[in-house]
């Protein structure tokens, strides 16, 4: 029981020792946090003061600046014040300047005027004692002085045209004849003049009634199948064929020598002769085409172009053959398209195709440059092309470098000596057409076409036509000429001017 209240009696002395040290700790808790509070508010009170002494310094400094800046902007303001107020000082001084010299300009215009009717007055009065004096009213003048004038321009302008040709025939002479000699140099072709005839030679004379067969059946059904004319006369051994289209002239040929060769003759067998020939002509026609092209160069052609080239093999124009004719344009197309620096792959193709209507010309309507343009056209052909086979005649002015080139190749090979035969009927109504239109000339005495129409030699009367007037007369001729005619090469335009006096001595 003593333990028992011994041990209350120390617990309770126990609580009262660690509330009294607990409220020791409160109390010392307590002063320290009143402390604390206290440096709190001094610190805060101090940091204010200090605070509010920066705004007051920021405030100032702020406030200096702003008035220096007004006073900056106050000073700026005053120097663009006195420079407006001068600038106004000066447009015043100019206006009054401007004021006074158009008054002048007024005064000074006053005065010219015054001045002119002076002069036209004078001018009318000099007028009159100048036609007095010279016997020659105004307008008589006029036309005197215009004629001196004319006369001289005349003159500065044939001296000018006479130099400009020199110069530049001299340059373009000398070129033109390098690119041309070489050209034909280098293609040098053979041409064979062909005509409308075949002669196919016979082994003996009876061969001939062979051929006629009983009641001429067998000579019959040979023409009406082949399209030509047999002519068996009294040539010895041999039988003509005449026809105007070539592929059926050599078709009849050969059939003719398959008949003799095999000596059967009847009207079936020559049908059948007549297919295998034909047959035999269109591989050939497809092998010169195919050879044309091979031999300029020119490939990618539709295969029915190379099949119209290959028919031109038996097609002439004037004793020369077509397609000899268009190879040799291609080559020397393509040789001064090589000097001009012109493509040279469409020179030569505009070359090969510029005659390619002449292949279909014998059956269908129309001239040889259209049916060839539609051709062209038909086949795809490049535009360039087209107007070059359109223009190489002068059907059309020639646009570009490739017409132009084709169109003088063609001249080339056409006009080269032997190239070609020309009926003389046509031959001789050219050279009285050119003396004709030389004779049409004011001023012209007698014409002669010489040389076979190459040049045109033109006497002149002295005194209708002087030196000056004699290079525009040339000039004009050869244009005319150029316009007027058609012509293979050139023409030379030669024109002779003789003054002759006479006197006697007695």
């Amino acid at each position: 029981m003593l333990a028992a209240v011994l041990a209350a009696a120390g617990f309770v002395a126990g609580q009262k020792y660690r509330k009294s040290i607990a409220e020791r700790e409160i109390s010392s808790a307590e002063d320290e946090a009143k402390r604390i509070i206290n440096d709190a508010i001094k610190g805060a009170e101090s940091k204010k003061r200090e605070a509010l002494v920066e705004a007051k310094e920021e405030i100032y400094r702020n406030r200096q600046e702003y008035e220096r800046e007004i006073k900056e902007r106050r000073v700026e303001i005053q120097k663009q014040e006195r420079r407006l107020q001068q600038k106004e000082e000066h447009l015043d001084k100019k206006l009054e300047n401007a004021e006074k010299k158009e008054e002048n300009l007024q005064n000074k215009l006053k005065e010219a005027e015054a001045v002119k009717d002076e002069a036209a007055l004078l001018k009318r009065s000099q007028m009159d004692v100048l036609e007095r004096i010279s016997g020659y009213s105004q307008e008589e003048a006029k036309l005197f002085l215009i004629k001196n004038v004319e006369s001289e321009v005349t003159h500065e302008m044939a001296m000018k045209i006479k130099d400009a040709e020199a110069k530049y025939k001299e340059e373009a002479d000398a070129r033109a004849r390098d690119i041309v000699s070489l050209a034909i140099q280098r293609v040098a072709s053979d041409h064979v003049a062909e005509f409308a005839v075949s002669v196919v030679p016979l082994p003996n004379d009876e061969m001939k009634g062979r051929i006629i067969g009983r009641e001429g059946r067998n000579i019959r059904a040979l023409e009406t199948l082949t399209g030509v004319d047999l002519i068996i006369d009294d040539t010895p051994e041999a039988i003509t064929i005449s026809a105007y289209d070539a592929v059926r002239r050599e078709v009849a040929r050969m059939t003719l020598e398959k008949l003799i060769a095999d000596g059967r003759i009847h009207p079936a067998r020559i049908e059948e002769m007549v297919e295998k020939s034909k047959k035999e002509i269109d591989a050939i026609i497809k092998t010169e085409g195919e050879r044309a092209t091979f031999e300029t160069g020119v490939h990618g052609l539709n295969s029915e172009l190379v099949k119209l080239l290959g028919r031109m093999k038996y097609r002439t124009s004037f004793g020369q053959n077509v397609l000899r004719h268009s190879i040799e344009v291609a080559l020397l197309a393509g040789i001064m398209a090589s000097e001009l620096g012109v493509d040279v792959m469409q020179a030569k193709r505009a070359g090969l195709l510029h005659d390619i209507g002449k292949a279909v010309d014998h059956d269908v309507e129309g001239s040889h440059i259209a049916l060839g343009v539609e051709l062209a056209r038909k086949y795809r052909e490049n535009e360039h092309i087209v107007h070059a086979i359109h223009a190489h005649h002068g059907d059309v002015e020639c646009k570009t470098a490739l017409a132009f080139l084709v169109a003088a190749a063609d001249a080339i090979s056409a006009a080269r000596p032997g190239a070609r035969r020309e009926n003389l009927e046509n031959y001789i109504k050219r050279l009285q057409q050119l003396e004709e239109l030389t004779n049409s000339f004011e001023g012209v005495e007698k014409s002669f076409a010489i040389q076979a129409g190459r040049e045109i030699r033109i006497m002149v009367k002295p005194d209708i036509v002087d030196d000056d007037r004699m290079i525009l007369l040339a000039h004009d001729m050869a244009r005319k000429i150029e316009n007027d005619l058609q012509y293979p090469g050139q023409v030379k335009v030669h024109l002779i001017r003789e003054t002759r006096h006479i006197d006697y001595a007695k």
